[in-house]
């Protein structure tokens, strides 16, 4: 069983935590900047490595700068994403856009940016075209392997997915591209989400070296670089192992000299574009407990929910609770740990065993640094909540504020006007 660190000994929290308004996010710079160049360390071998950093899963400015600052790329998923990597100062080949029912005006801003554009489907050609009136020299496609691969639990079978060009279409993308002047080519896929066996990786590495291959000799297209996607996950749970991205990488290094060099594609450059794995652990979600109450079952209610962090309810996904302060005491209560929404899902453990919880405590919900503040909302017009860096100093800025009632109702309109369009 693993320690479950925090960024902060538990009086230093504590403190914190009653100096600012919970419930807050708090991310730790030290180790975010520490942890992204013990990842690009790993691949450093690799041909061009860049890790595009995904900004889904944080799409907080200061946090893409410091990524940007550590050579990081982002991976784009929408127009205002775009906006934000480029407001960090990362710009051109530094953004990767791999979207899907991709808008035009979207198409266009990553055009005009330079960014390499990721097509989802073999349709998407001529839609680009469409959007720009021209053809990118670089662009890249997105493989959904189909059958020949399974996915986990969290992202699917790529049977049933929405994502990506199939085996059948696969070639005559890069022929189409090819004939249409392009004269650069990437090849993308994502097949896993938040995977801890280091084996899917590979085999992912494996199956897109052979698939560059294959389109050297078919379509008489040499590929530039492999986008292994994301999907390297976290261990959430005490008991979980995290992925030996050492074994990866010498793993993946063992295919590239048996299968790339050698074949006339040598230089391959190797892309990631993780985000979970690069922030997630030094993320936490800080709350209060407003209530502890018993009925058919014992529940500690939080000043937090499932708006500020939905992965429990959307996936059922563990995240580790600390009650601050009592970490000498026996984990002897069983709870469930919920919010306020109206909505019976809205809980962050259930039959979660922790010490004896009291009214005014204050826990600490763990691994909220990808996919937690970023996947918030505003149902029953809750506001979202602040967002603090703790840096390398020890001094705590302020990098999101919460949301107000104003922000809220700023779009609204409440004298019944018609709206001009």
């Amino acid at each position: 069983m693993r320690e479950m660190r925090l960024p902060l000994g538990h009086g230093e929290l504590l403190e914190l935590a009653h100096k600012l308004d919970t419930p807050f996010y708090l991310y730790d710079e030290g180790a975010i900047i520490e942890n992204a160049r013990a990842f690009k360390h790993h691949f450093s071998w690799a041909p061009g490595f860049t890790n595009y950093f995904a900004v889904k899963a944080c799409p907080n400015p200061t946090i893409i700068k410091l990524l940007g600052e550590e050579g990081f790329g982002t991976d784009c998923s929408s127009l205002p994403e775009l906006r934000i990597s480029k407001a960090c100062g990362i710009t051109g080949e530094r953004i990767m856009l791999s979207s899907n029912d991709t808008p035009a005006d979207e198409f266009r801003a990553a055009y005009e940016m330079g960014a390499i554009i990721n097509l989802d489907d073999i349709t998407h050609i001529a839609a680009l075209e469409k959007a720009l009136g021209t053809f990118p020299k670089t662009i890249s496609f997105r493989y959904n392997p189909g059958p020949e691969r399974t996915g986990n639990a969290i992202i699917g079978n790529p049977v049933e997915a929405k994502y990506g060009v199939t085996s059948a279409q696969i070639i005559d993308c890069y022929k189409i591209a090819k004939a249409k002047g392009v004269e650069r080519f990437g090849l993308h896929t994502m097949v896993a989400s938040n995977e801890l066996d280091g084996s899917y990786i590979v085999e992912t590495a494996r199956m897109l070296f052979n698939l560059s291959v294959r389109i050297k000799e078919e379509a008489g297209v040499r590929i530039d670089f492999i986008d292994m996607g994301g999907g390297i996950g976290i261990p959430y749970k005490p008991e979980d192992k995290a992925m030996d991205l050492g074994a990866v990488s010498t793993a993946m290094r063992a295919l590239y000299d048996e299968i790339i060099k050698g074949s006339g594609l040598d230089p391959l450059k190797i892309f990631f574009e993780c985000g979970r794995v690069i922030t997630g652990p030094y993320g936490y979600l800080v709350s209060e407990v407003l209530h502890v109450t018993s009925k058919y079952k014992e529940y500690v209610g939080l000043d937090a929910s499932m708006a500020d962090l939905m992965r429990p309810a959307l996936y059922g996904s563990y995240h580790h609770i600390t009650v601050l302060g009592k970490d000498k005491e026996k984990a002897d209560h069983r709870y469930d740990v919920t919010g306020s929404l109206c909505e019976n899902n809205d809980k962050f453990a259930i039959d979660r065993l922790l010490p004896k919880v009291e009214e005014g405590d204050v826990v600490v919900i763990h691994d909220s640094g990808a996919h937690g503040h970023a996947m918030g909302f505003n149902y029953n017009a809750k506001l979202r909540s602040a967002e603090y860096l703790l840096r390398r100093d020890g001094s705590v800025d302020m990098i999101r504020r919460a949301q107000t009632y104003d922000d809220y109702v700023a779009t609204l309109r409440f004298d019944g006007a018609p709206v001009v369009v």
